[in-house]
């Protein structure tokens, strides 16, 4: 292991584990020095540390950690990140506020301490421009690689727990360099919108930034070569690898009853089927009669409620979880025979303990990806470990409306759980017709004389887990696409109305907040 220290201006020292002091050069830009690192000692892990936080690195942490050559950790230990909290006006993805607590998916890097197998930097044949600073450089190559297969952490465990940190003066980014960075990784209108961002909601014209980050280009997207990245070796499946099925119905027994026809065929088979099936009719009973009629190679734990809503029975579904994996179906799904097996040989395979599949509709066009960090949570298609289920439930707030998926997904990272997408092996979703007995839900805001835009259940999502950077920048994209989809066209008179529509939203999204 080589472990590079530097002072943010310059490397100010090089060893290995060893304590063999290894030459570099003062002159060089340090992210320059750490690409050359990386390809004089391609089968080493390479660490990089302020050198005010010498006595606080974990060796032992990262000695012991098992180390991919598709991942790449950072921590900083300090409030703002490099970027600063500006740059949620641009980007207001999961990546953006993160858990510092506990290992966390995020693009946003740091000098402060970090480490990856050389393999990262020398997979990445455009990185970046080596002689820019170095948080400059690990942002962009994370920011750059992490869709194309790079997994990129936050991890609070690279420094010792019990330490008094040091003050040191982090680098944050210049409103020019932050410009830069938009343009250089976004599509151009960011930039503008940015711009626009600052005026509206910090009253500052960075006009000169602006104008200076025109200079640039997007980066090319590059390529990310994980042709060389073994899979792990594990003990393949065992006894151990039990799995159960959550199915939340209602009024689908035809399309349930093939999903169940699916699953008996699983090549691994589930050992429990979790079936919540609801009707809100008070007088009705099961119609899932096949349950008890036929003979099935698992056991069906079967429970009927007469309160409808995905959340509730979903929650239902996971106090009764009782093997070491689940997986989250719909009642209108098909899959292959070999789909539980090939989800469990992902995970052990990538080190991974939740992932989410292609779902697509007939006719919709499948893209065959790498394994990558995914943005969301599928609630119809997605393989966990039930040990990280432990503590999570779905948010009542969100019933019958959208962003309960969104919001699962946000609570397994906060956890220190991330969520990797595989496009293998896919599900078919067929959406199928509702159920005759199903009842058309009134929201409370019906009667609104704004109705809440965007929906009080996006909203809540927001006020839940994102930054007040994040939530401006969206409602100013929404305020622009919003425009162009209502009659309104007076500009003053729709402003008056989007900033009614948008506090409408606000407070239904803080009276579902009080609910869960």
């Amino acid at each position: 292991m080589i472990v590079l220290f530097h002072n943010n201006k310059s490397v100010t020292k090089v060893i290995s584990t060893e304590s063999v002091a290894i030459s570099y050069s003062k002159s060089n830009a340090i992210a320059s020095e750490l690409v050359k690192l990386a390809i004089a000692f391609p089968e080493e892990k390479i660490v990089w540390c302020h050198v005010a936080l010498e006595s606080q690195l974990n060796i032992d942490f990262i000695q012991k950690k098992e180390t991919y050559a598709n991942t790449l950790f950072s921590f900083n230990p300090y409030p703002e990140d490099y970027l600063t909290k500006a740059i949620g006006y641009v980007d207001n993805s999961v990546f953006i506020r993160i858990n510092k607590a506990n290992t966390y998916p995020t693009w946003l890097m740091s000098s402060a301490v970090g480490y990856a197998h050389t393999a990262v930097f020398l997979n990445a044949k455009e990185a970046g421009n080596t002689s820019a600073d170095l948080d400059y450089f690990l942002n962009s190559l994370a920011k750059k690689y992490m869709p194309l297969g790079l997994f990129c952490y936050s991890e609070p465990n690279l420094l010792q727990s019990n330490s008094i940190l040091p003050t040191v003066k982090v680098p944050k980014a210049s409103r020019y360099t932050l410009f830069k960075f938009v343009k250089e990784h976004y599509r151009t209108r960011w930039v503008f919108l940015l711009l626009l961002d600052f005026l509206v909601y910090e009253k500052k014209l960075p006009l000169l930034p602006l104008l200076f980050s025109l200079n640039y280009k997007k980066l090319p997207t590059g390529n990310y070569d994980l042709s060389g990245v073994p899979v792990l070796q594990h003990a393949g499946i065992t006894t151990k690898d039990t799995i159960d099925v959550l199915i939340p119905t209602i009024g689908r027994k035809k399309y349930l009853y093939d999903v169940l026809q699916d699953l008996k065929k699983q090549t691994l088979l589930p050992q429990n089927i979790i079936i919540i099936e609801q009707n809100n009719d008070p007088t009705a009973t099961s119609e899932l009669d096949y349950l008890t009629n036929e003979t099935w190679p698992f056991t069906i734990t079967h429970t009927f409620t007469h309160q409808s809503g995905a959340c509730n029975a979903r929650n239902i579904g996971l106090s009764q979880v009782k093997n070491n994996w689940v997986f989250f179906a719909d009642d209108d799904v098909r899959i292959d025979a070999d789909f539980l097996k090939d989800c469990l040989l992902n995970c052990k395979n990538y080190d991974k303990k939740a992932l989410t599949l292609s779902c697509l509709q007939e006719g919709e066009k499948f893209v065959e990806t790498k394994p990558y960090q995914w943005v969301s949570f599928g609630t119809c298609s997605s393989f966990v470990a039930s040990e990280v289920l432990t503590n999570i439930r779905f948010n009542m707030g969100f019933e019958f409306g959208y962003g309960e998926d969104s919001d699962f997904g946000k609570k397994l990272r906060n956890s220190g759980t991330d969520v990797a997408f595989f496009s293998h092996p896919k599900l078919l979703h067929l959406k199928a017709p509702m159920g005759g007995f199903r009842t058309r839900f009134t929201f409370e805001w019906g009667t609104e004389k704004f109705q809440p835009k965007p929906s009080p259940t996006v909203m809540l999502y927001k006020l839940l887990h994102e930054t007040q950077e994040e939530i401006n920048g969206y409602k100013t994209v929404l305020f622009f696409k919003f425009y162009g989809r209502q009659s309104l066209k007076n500009p003053f008179g729709y402003y008056t109305a989007f900033k009614n529509h948008w506090n409408t939203s606000v407070f239904w999204a803080k009276k579902l907040k009080e609910r869960n």
